[in-house]
């Protein structure tokens, strides 16, 4: 016998999972883009940065194997070498990334202007800090020193190399929520400023926010944003929100320091029955 039914939860947020580079910590998601650019160029494979950062947020050899396989890039990989891409390729290339990528961490190791604050913030109304990233746990074991240093202390982070698969699947934002022992996943918000973030939260039932200027989309130091004329800011911007508004963000805003009135907004809504 089959049965049809539908119940909604109408309580508050329980918790937030941050998504790290250009959400909580180093503006513009700069520290994994230029590592990208110098290990293609060992291997005779020249990219630009916006393929660089096309496939941000997704496990590093998830990232490179995507932009292997790019047209443009998959091409320069034939004429060079005679032959078809393998495994092994694309194993060794994310072997050689490795330790570009770790040289430069703890250079951008500093918190995104207002992501203290918004944490003490939700931590004040009760909400439980998760965080799900695109980095290796050995990544992280450098990484989470620095962040708690400057006030900054998640409840668990999962990292990529813990789950089954990365984004854009659920699993990563799915363990972080069974760590913090919260659910239904609807009383939950997935913060991140990648396309793939929003997908991370989207599969996974989740209420889920974007951030475009301080991010991936965007690109830019926080001195870079500053520095561009107000045509070329306006630009760049609508950009980036364009892009994460049609992955499916159900909010899009500037950067993390704009989140407080988003919760509020999400409460507002799962009060009145709403669902993400």
């Amino acid at each position: 016998m089959s049965h049809l039914y539908k119940r909604s939860y109408n309580g508050p947020l329980k918790a937030i999972i941050f998504d790290w580079a250009g959400t909580t910590m180093d503006y513009g998601c700069l520290s994994p883009a230029s590592p990208f650019i110098e290990t293609f160029k060992l291997f005779n494979l020249d990219i630009s940065m916006s393929e660089a950062r096309g496939p941000m947020g997704m496990f590093k050899r998830d990232h490179i194997k995507t932009i292997l396989n790019m047209p443009r890039i998959k091409k320069q990989w034939n004429e060079f070498y005679k032959r078809d891409l393998t495994e092994k390729d694309i194993d060794n290339i994310f072997e050689t990334y490795l330790p570009l990528q770790f040289e430069v961490l703890a250079n951008f190791k500093k918190l995104i202007p207002g992501a203290k604050e918004t944490v003490d913030h939700a931590r004040k109304m009760g909400l439980k800090i998760g965080s799900t990233t695109g980095y290796s746990r050995e990544m992280i074991k450098i990484l989470l020193p620095l962040a708690t240093e400057q006030g900054y202390c998640p409840d668990n982070v999962i990292c990529m190399d813990e789950v089954p698969a990365g984004r854009p699947s659920p699993w990563m934002a799915v363990m972080s929520a069974m760590k913090l022992g919260v659910y239904p996943f609807s009383s939950i918000v997935k913060v991140g400023d990648t396309v793939v973030d929003i997908e991370e939260g989207l599969n996974a039932g989740m209420w889920t926010v974007a951030l475009a200027k301080c991010g991936n989309e965007m690109g830019l130091s926080e001195s870079e944003v500053n520095a561009l004329s107000p045509i070329e800011y306006d630009i760049r911007l609508n950009r980036a929100y364009n892009t994460l508004s049609k992955a499916g963000a159900h909010f899009v805003i500037d950067s993390i320091s704009d989140l407080p009135t988003i919760i509020d907004e999400i409460n507002r809504r799962l009060q009145k029955g709403e669902c993400p």
